[in-house]
């Protein structure tokens, strides 16, 4: 080999002296290609290979293999340095001073439905209703046959009903838990049964899940007056103020005489056009100015010999009302999929 050409040992001492200057990952990758890529001047020097005598040959590879593999070591140890250096400074950037105060924490609120439910179980309470609660995976006796909707009834046609394997069914409303508190007690009996009911329905007004709070009273004496009575002052107290009221004659397998109760619609205060931008017909009352919200009755002498209460001898009324449509009523809120959607610009309205 020529005394003039530089020895890989020379190159690689000089590598390495500049890689331990290196200051960051850039510098060293630039190293890299300086001295260990394809034009670098460790693989520069195997070029004077082939001016070398055969028996030199392969002791000069070796050389130059240690060469490159001292820079390697050299290199990835820095980068070693380098990387802590960077968590280092990082880690110090990102410290907390733990002597500062802490930060304020949001707190969350009571949902509108959560609110209303429990303000109408309240006001129901106050009335002399005590809560009872049910399975809300139900079986067909108690969710259809005990409430005087036999197999072939069309009414469950209405209930447009999730059925779960084995028979079972996801409850169309909470009415089998007056079944059941029936079958378990005597009268009297003056109960509310609160909780989530699913039925396959889904629009503005409409929820596949939603919640139902259903109430009854058994007695002896009791008729449809003592119905009108409760309803009415039930409605003055969960809205607050005198709001029109309406019965219609109504259907209901499980209640005769039965009626839908109407209130005036507080949406669109009874004129039938929307809110705000949106003038056109109102999409919760659908331009009618009324608003169903309760369905009620007597209860049918079938439903007692049901449960072994005796017709001629107990009467007594049922009602079912909706959460949800209640809570759209007192927040005015025209599509009832918003309790649902989690959107936070909604929620904290509430």
């Amino acid at each position: 080999m020529s005394e003039a050409a530089e020895s890989p040992e020379t190159i690689a001492a000089d590598a390495v002296a500049c890689v331990g200057r290196a200051i960051d990952r850039a510098a060293l990758e630039k190293l890299r290609v300086e001295y260990l890529g394809k034009k670098g001047r460790l693989t520069g020097a195997l070029r004077v290979l082939g001016s070398l005598p055969s028996g030199e040959r392969p002791v000069f590879g070796q050389r130059v293999n240690r060469a490159k593999e001292e820079v390697d070591q050299a290199i990835a140890a820095r980068e070693a340095e380098i990387r802590l250096d960077e968590r280092t400074a990082a880690l110090a950037r990102g410290a907390v001073d733990v002597t500062l105060p802490a930060a304020g924490v949001p707190l969350g609120t009571i949902h509108p439905i959560s609110r209303t439910m429990t303000e109408i179980c309240e006001i129901l309470g106050g009335m002399g209703f005590e809560i009872a609660e049910g399975p809300e995976i139900e079986d067909d006796y108690h969710n259809f046959e005990a409430l005087n909707i036999p197999a072939d009834h069309p009414a469950r046609d209405m209930h447009d009903t999730f059925f779960v394997q084995g028979g079972s069914v996801l409850r169309t409303h909470t009415s089998p838990v007056q079944i059941r508190v029936m079958e378990a007690r005597r009268p009297p009996v003056r109960i509310i049964a609160p909780g989530a009911v699913y039925r396959h329905d889904d629009d503005v007004t409409h929820s596949p899940m939603f919640h139902q709070i259903e109430g009854l009273m058994v007695d002896r004496g009791i008729t449809f007056a003592h119905l009108k009575g409760v309803l009415t002052e039930f409605l003055r107290r969960v809205f607050g103020r005198d709001l029109a009221v309406r019965l219609r004659p109504s259907f209901f397998p499980f209640t005769e005489p039965s009626a839908e109760v109407d209130v005036a619609c507080v949406v669109c205060e009874q004129k039938g056009t929307g809110l705000g931008p949106f003038q056109g017909t109102c999409r919760v009352c659908k331009g009618t100015g009324w608003l169903e919200i309760l369905g009620a009755g007597m209860v049918h002498p079938a439903v007692f010999e049901a449960v072994g209460y005796d017709p001629e001898e107990f009467s007594g009324f049922a009602f079912g009302l909706g959460v949800e449509r209640i809570a759209m009523l007192k927040y005015k809120i025209d599509d009832i999929r918003l309790f649902y959607g989690g959107d936070l610009r909604f929620l904290r309205q509430f």
